[in-house]
């Protein structure tokens, strides 16, 4: 602390102040901004060419995914109502698949989860009409397919952090050809958390599922 005196000598008293320490900033150069413009653009760049490459390292595996046209032999196992866009989910998938989960074994390679997406059937204002359970009662008109699928060796070219087991995913359109507007990376990142059930969100419906 820094002591000064204030009036007169011989009634003066005695304060104190803080020291106040300046720094100045020296100054930079063009030549440094130019190195710093340079070393962010180069990292931005990587970054961007990692993600892309990424996403097309997921849409290439994800085109091992055939549509599964005899999803409908397979077993309906759940059904969710989506009060966003006024669909239904109905889920479907294998026999094997389901005695599998209810022996709490991981599901055998070839299987197939079918999520189909149907219109819900709404009233004359919009909102979704609803039967005397109080779901949502659906229509004829699908709007699209969610599948996800497992074989033997897929996902190997993944990095441990996205790779979820051995199971692809890919989106269809209501034609039932893939949709390349799909956020396949999103289904990974989803699913990752659910290791302890192979990957799948609804294992333990599966295991209520009537064969």
């Amino acid at each position: 602390m820094a002591d000064f005196d204030v009036g007169d000598p011989r009634t003066r008293t005695k304060e104190t102040t803080p020291y106040i320490t300046r720094i100045e900033a020296a100054p930079i150069t063009k030549e440094e901004i130019m190195k710093i413009s340079r070393t962010v653009t180069a990292a931005s760049a990587i970054a961007i060419v990692a993600a892309f490459a990424a996403t097309e390292l997921v849409r290439a595996a994800a085109d091992q995914v055939a549509f599964p046209e005899d999803f409908a032999r397979g077993v309906a196992y759940m059904s969710i109502d989506r009060a966003g866009p006024k669909a239904i989910s109905e889920y479907y998938t294998s026999r094997e698949a389901i005695e599998a989960a209810k022996k709490g074994t991981p599901l055998p390679n070839g299987t197939v989860i079918t999520a189909v997406n149907f219109a819900a059937q709404v009233d004359a204002q919009g909102n979704p009409v609803k039967d005397a359970n109080g779901r949502f009662i659906k229509t004829a008109t699908v709007r699209g397919y969610r599948v996800m699928a497992k074989r033997a060796g897929w996902g190997s070219e993944y990095p441990e952090a996205k790779r979820n087991g051995e199971w692809e995913y890919q989106v269809f359109r209501a034609d039932k050809t893939p949709d390349p507007t799909a956020d396949l990376n999103s289904c990974f990142n989803c699913h990752k958390p659910q290791a302890s059930n192979d990957y799948v969100f609804s294992f333990d419906k599966l295991k209520l599922a009537v064969r």
